[in-house]
């Protein structure tokens, strides 16, 4: 499984790829905000500064939802740098969209996507990816990681080759479950990445390691 990491803080893009274990990055409008990024060329320099950071695919989301935009938008993110993935939303003008940039070899990564229906249209239109929304799911009672299951048995029985990008993780415990649900990737805060280092003996065996080192080198 690919491991992207859902953020616009170019630290911890470093810090993940400098880590040996980044394949690429989500960002969304939401995200740019948080890191205080304003204005429609600052976000585009950022992307690009993202891009030159990791050698792997950077999903820039579209802000337009009718499709005359939504193209407009997505060709100009694709100029940006040969990394850029376009970020479509997961409506009627997004599926168009998605079939028309198939068309043009832009890929795509289909977004808020909580239904298998919503995957199978996307996947048909011909998206890259498609990102089900794990945690959004579960914070109304529902079943994030079920859907990630369903999705990727779908695709697996229709042969449909776009990859299941598991969104909106929580935790690390999200990861270890889509792993088992087959996900082909998913995008993670850096803390749920790293929570995967944790383990209790890990840490007890090497404290008894170090301990033995220095009782026979006394």
């Amino acid at each position: 499984m690919k491991f992207f990491i859902d953020t616009a803080n170019l630290e911890q893009i470093k810090e993940a790829n400098d880590m040996g274990v980044l394949d690429g990055v989500t960002t969304n409008p939401s995200l740019m905000a948080k890191e205080g990024i304003k204005g429609e060329a600052n976000c585009r320099k950022h992307y690009v500064d993202i891009c030159n950071i990791v050698d792997g695919d950077v999903s820039a989301e579209v802000i337009a939802t009718d499709y005359r935009g939504m193209i407009r938008e997505g060709e100009e993110l694709a100029a940006l740098h040969p990394n850029i993935v376009v970020k479509v939303p997961c409506i009627a003008d997004g599926i168009k969209a998605i079939k028309y940039f198939k068309g043009k070899g832009i890929r795509t990564n289909c977004t808020l996507v909580f239904s298998p229906g919503q995957a199978l249209l996307a996947a048909k239109a011909g998206a890259t990816y498609v990102s089900p929304f794990v945690g959004r799911l579960d914070d109304i009672s529902s079943d994030g990681i079920e859907l990630v299951e369903k999705i990727v048995d779908m695709y697996t029985y229709y042969d449909f080759k776009t990859q299941v990008l598991a969104a909106s993780i929580r935790s690390t415990q999200h990861i270890i479950q889509c792993i088992e649900a087959g996900a082909d990737v998913a995008t993670c805060p850096l803390s749920a990445i790293k929570g995967l280092l944790k383990h209790p003996l890990t840490d007890s065996g090497l404290a008894t390691f170090l301990a033995d080192h220095e009782r026979v080198n006394a």
